[in-house]
């Protein structure tokens, strides 16, 4: 079964959290311009699976989170495809300063604590396999 494994960078030891999902979104508030930023991934099957970035959406722009050239205004948000493929794992910031990230599956948004509590360091989120 495909999914994310979700690991505290920090716990070199401990075991990853496994989160069913082929497609996903992960959203967070810019911690200074506090504009919601939403990117939508795949995960594709291979050995190791592959993680693939679909879209992406900014609802405004700023210091520090300006929209690539070729995003377009829809609804309110700046709505583009990403040119490159994403390096695996992503290294997500989940700071105790910041609200930390939502992470959507199948319409359904948590906060990323959720699954695996912070530490206020670096997740380390990768594609995966349910581990046996």
């Amino acid at each position: 079964m495909l999914g994310i494994c979700l690991a505290l960078a920090a716990a070199t030891s401990a075991t990853p959290v496994f989160v069913p999902a082929t497609h996903f979104t992960l959203a967070w508030t810019h911690s200074i311009e506090k504009q919601r930023w939403e990117e939508d991934y795949a995960v594709l099957p291979g050995q190791p699976p592959r993680l693939q970035a679909l879209a992406a959406r900014i609802r405004g722009s700023g210091a520090g989170m300006e929209p690539p050239d070729d995003a377009v205004f829809v609804d309110g948000w700046y709505v583009y495809h990403p040119a490159t493929w994403p390096t695996t794992p992503l290294r997500l910031t989940r700071s105790e300063f910041t609200a930390d990230f939502d992470l959507c599956i199948d319409g359904q948004c948590s906060t990323m604590a959720h699954e695996l509590p912070s530490d206020h360091g670096i997740t380390l989120l990768s594609p995966c396999t349910r581990p046996q």
